[in-house]
């Protein structure tokens, strides 16, 4: 099968839109994902996954640490700054167990690196939460290649 047909059935699956950040040498970097999943209760883990071409990949190599912020669905600006589309207002951080986390998301969970699998051209980050924080929401979507909020759909 060709690469469009693969990517546009995986966009077939709505997901919510984070922001991962991390920090090195004191500066905050940050990029738009949707590769994040929780994986145990007992210990508390998530995986993200990064992409080899991605400037990100290293930053969390480096700090060994990883914040996941769960974008609201007025936070369409901060997916688009950090897809490489920056808007015009300065992007300001907050802190969560020594990482750089976004004002007004969903969620903010600060992780530790504990594993890391390479397979095809992404590298999964197994994270153990270290701390989160949560607001009364609603979450970001994203499906078919668009934008979405929760108002847009029928309750079934």
């Amino acid at each position: 099968m060709d690469d469009r047909l693969f990517r546009d059935a995986m966009g077939k699956f709505a997901t919510g839109v984070t922001v991962l950040t991390t920090e090195n040498e004191g500066v905050p970097h940050g990029m738009t994902a949707n590769g994040f999943m929780s994986v145990s209760l007992d210990p508390k883990l998530v995986v993200i996954s990064i992409g080899h071409k991605a400037k990100f990949l290293e930053k969390v190599q480096a700090s060994g640490k990883f914040a996941v912020n769960i974008l609201a669905d007025d936070q369409e600006h901060y997916s688009r700054h950090f897809a490489g589309r920056p808007g015009e207002e300065p992007v300001v951080f907050n802190q969560l167990e020594g990482l750089p986390v976004l004002d007004g998301v969903v969620a903010q969970i600060a992780c530790q690196v504990v594993s890391t699998h390479v397979e095809g051209d992404h590298t999964l980050f197994i994270g153990q939460v270290l701390d989160l924080q949560i607001t009364d929401k609603d979450p970001l979507l994203f499906f078919s290649g668009q934008y979405r909020s929760l108002h847009q759909f029928e309750t079934v």
